[in-house]
């Protein structure tokens, strides 16, 4: 007997189903955010923060329609319709302080202001923070010339632009834990709108657990070396805590964890989800605080002992980075929004709309992780204990060799004890609490029991 073709399609079909196996399981709610971020809302933000001329810390704070001033409230005002649909858990302000005159980059008094939003989370017992930042002032070829057109889409109109559109999908739904989003002033007069912020949590014991900084991530090309490349961005992460080295120094080279501090955990966490929700992105781990001496907004949150992470384009172009817009010998300089890609933007955007909200509808991480240590053994006994806050529905047990940069098993349990034939000398482990909804917290490597 013959079958026709298309019956054999149906067979074909229905049997490879059958032995198919889900790799990628994802949430249906983050899933939908993800298909909310927009490469033309993207565009249109990165357009009305250029068409200030300038926003640089030093430029006119009066002017409604030129400087920084004009720009941060537009910002306000974008955070301000955006609590409009966040059933009163959204507010806005600008958080300002003055500084002085420094004799290198601010030559006159100034009143700097970060753009600040806070949606407070629905589990009010729930007290961590998890932070997005972009900075919103910029620079052409002098960080003190603040009357000159300096537009400023790349430097970091991508970054505000990002923070402005995870704000505007997260600000429509419910979290447990709180989400800030903030557009800092004063990073090219050398972090000072970070450093206000960073010391600011520090001195109020925000309980932050992850920094998102966005800086410079929405072109695809290369200057010299001319290579394009819209589908990678990197993550740059800390490797040994800034903070208290000297206190932990003894531990983190007994137990071999010069390559688990928070940051790189964060940075580890950030790849995998960002990877589950955004297709043809690559999150590509660069084992370097920041830059080849080069600094960003993430590195005073790391100096007061938070987990931060920074995000930039793969490929950077300088002719497009703090330079006066001209044209030299056909080349054209300055940081112009015809050199964006704004697809790649909304994919870099999308990336950490995901882990916000991933983070955010996680429980709290799992408290009093242990490897027990009481006698030898090639196997290796951990435990821990519930988180603080936050439905669990089990817990995820990480492992990977100590070569490997990233987690390679996953085990689930329900219990708070797990036993795995691997020894501790060849292998580093971590545990993660899970939601219901399958949302992992940030993992957390275990401390010694038994001694």
């Amino acid at each position: 007997m013959k079958l026709n073709s298309a019956l054999i399609i149906v067979l074909t079909v229905l049997t490879y189903s059958s032995l198919a196996q889900t790799t990628i399981i994802r949430d249906p709610e983050i899933e939908q955010m993800v298909k909310e971020v927009s490469a033309d809302s993207l565009q249109s933000f990165i357009t009305t923060l250029v068409g200030f001329g300038t926003r640089n810390t030093l430029s006119t704070q009066t002017d409604r329609k030129r400087g920084i001033g004009a720009a941060r409230n537009w910002v306000l005002g974008k955070f301000h319709s955006y609590a409009k649909q966040s059933g009163g858990r959204l507010t806005a302000f600008i958080d300002t302080v003055t500084l002085q005159p420094d004799k290198r980059r601010i030559d006159k008094p100034t009143l700097l202001g970060n753009v600040v939003a806070i949606l407070k989370g629905v589990d009010p017992a729930d007290k961590r923070i998890f932070l997005i930042s972009g900075h919103l002032d910029n620079m052409r070829g002098s960080p003190t010339d603040g009357s000159g057109d300096a537009p400023g889409a790349n430097d970091d109109a991508s970054g505000s632009a990002t923070v402005i559109e995870c704000a505007r999908i997260i600000s429509k739904h419910n979290f447990p834990a709180t989400v800030i989003f903030v557009t800092v002033s004063g990073e090219e007069q050398g972090l000072l709108g970070a450093n206000f912020m960073a010391s600011k949590a520090k001195k109020e014991n925000w309980n932050i657990e992850a920094v998102l900084n966005n800086d410079i991530m929405g072109s695809n090309n290369s200057s010299e070396t001319n290579i394009i490349d819209n589908t990678r961005i990197r993550v740059f992460s800390e490797g040994l805590p800034a903070y208290e080295t000297e206190k932990s120094a003894k531990s983190i080279r007994q137990l071999g964890l010069e390559n688990d501090g928070k940051a790189r955990q964060l940075a580890r966490y950030v790849k995998e989800i960002g990877e589950r929700y955004v297709e043809n992105l690559e999150v590509v781990m660069v084992y370097r605080n920041d830059r080849f001496l080069r600094g960003g907004d993430h590195t005073p949150y790391v100096d007061n002992g938070y987990a931060a992470v920074r995000f930039t384009e793969m490929n950077e172009n300088y002719l497009h980075q703090h330079q006066d817009v001209r044209k030299e010998n056909g080349i054209q300089y300055g940081d112009l929004p015809e050199f964006m890609d704004f697809e790649y933007l909304r994919k870099n955007a999308a990336m950490n709309l995901s882990n916000l909200a991933n983070l955010s509808k996680a429980p709290a991480m799992p408290e009093d992780v242990k490897v027990d240590v009481k006698r030898l053994t090639n196997y290796t006994y951990l435990s821990w204990k519930s988180p603080a806050t936050g439905k669990v529905k089990g817990y995820f047990v990480l492992m990977r060799e100590t070569t490997s940069a990233f987690w390679e098993k996953k085990f689930f349990t329900t219990q708070l004890e797990y036993r795995l034939p691997f020894s501790k000398d060849n292998y580093f482990f971590a545990v993660q609490a899970v939601s219901e909804t399958g949302n992992e917290s940030l993992a957390v490597v275990p401390g010694i029991a038994g001694r």
